[in-house]
């Protein structure tokens, strides 16, 4: 299978398929954080290369519910929201049959963007053997939703709320925004293993 994953620079999806012997390729802006498949660059210059499965990870800063705050807080912030929400729905209307755009939970200004498209499941790192929650959401185009393969939630819930949210809770430095935004191993897998064998 051909696979583009797109807003990625971790390489963490790209080579979850890889390992699993498709085709896979990331994109972003940035260089990859690890040797593989890579363009660096606009994906709209590769999204008409006859994908069979796009996997997205665009920019949350202006679309997410936990800074909406800041909309009313800096008027500057508006304008930026307008471009993540109209980049995010390109992505979601690919020329691609099979995608999964990945996202935070989104406030009600980026939802309206966006068209109001509800996202089709929420997943939690500790579905997929992480002891962390951050509620992702997915919306799916031609995809299944991706089913949990080991809940580790009763677990989790024992540890202190520092740990359990850890990315919520880190300091502010340089990359933080880069250690909040990589996918989890373990759905990394899951996406594999389930939308690969499609």
């Amino acid at each position: 299978m051909k696979v583009l994953v797109a807003c990625e620079y971790s390489g963490r999806v790209r080579d979850a398929f890889i390992k699993r012997g498709h085709d896979a390729m990331s994109c972003d802006i940035l260089p990859t954080d690890v040797d593989g498949p890579h363009y660096q660059g606009d994906v709209r210059d590769i999204l008409n290369d006859g994908w069979d499965l796009m996997i997205a990870h665009p920019p949350c800063t202006y679309l997410t519910n936990s800074g909406v705050t800041w909309l009313h807080k800096d008027p500057s912030r508006w304008a930026k929201l307008d471009e993540g929400a109209a980049f995010f729905k390109m992505l979601l209307e690919a020329p691609v049959d099979r995608i999964a755009v990945e996202n935070p939970i989104m406030h009600k200004y980026a939802k309206e963007r966006i068209g109001g498209v509800k996202q089709s499941q929420v997943v939690q790192p500790w579905m997929f053997g992480h002891m962390e929650q951050k509620a992702t959401c997915l919306w799916l185009k031609g995809l299944p939703m991706l089913k949990p393969t080991k809940d580790v939630k009763a677990e989790m819930m024992a540890l202190p709320d520092s740990e359990r949210q850890r990315l919520h809770y880190l300091p502010p430095s340089k990359d933080r925004w880069k250690k909040r935004s990589e996918t989890f191993q373990g759905i990394a897998d899951a996406m594999a293993e389930q939308w690969g064998n499609l």
